[in-house]
């Protein structure tokens, strides 16, 4: 299991267009991947209205967990991923 925290920066905090490229990022690997954020969690691979619906703000922090075959590669890819989008 491989997890990491993040502190959202973008002033919009998540909103569509970086939460489809997170969500598409999600996508590229067989790993289950979980985002905890305001006591809740989801699956990042739910789709994007799973991701807005959460409704996180700029300073809020989120939690990535990844778990199964490609955990390290898939936590490494969502962190840059949410480093260049948020």
């Amino acid at each position: 299991m491989q997890q990491f925290i993040f502190v959202i920066k973008d002033r919009d905090g998540v909103h569509a267009r970086p939460a489809g490229a997170i969500i598409k990022e999600a996508g590229r690997y067989k790993s289950e991947i979980k985002l905890t954020a305001k006591g809740k969690q989801i699956n990042l691979k739910g789709g994007i209205f799973a991701l807005l619906g959460l409704g996180i703000r700029c300073g809020d922090e989120i939690a990535v967990t990844c778990s199964g075959p490609d955990e390290a590669e898939a936590a490494a890819g969502l962190k840059q991923s949410f480093e260049d989008n948020l």
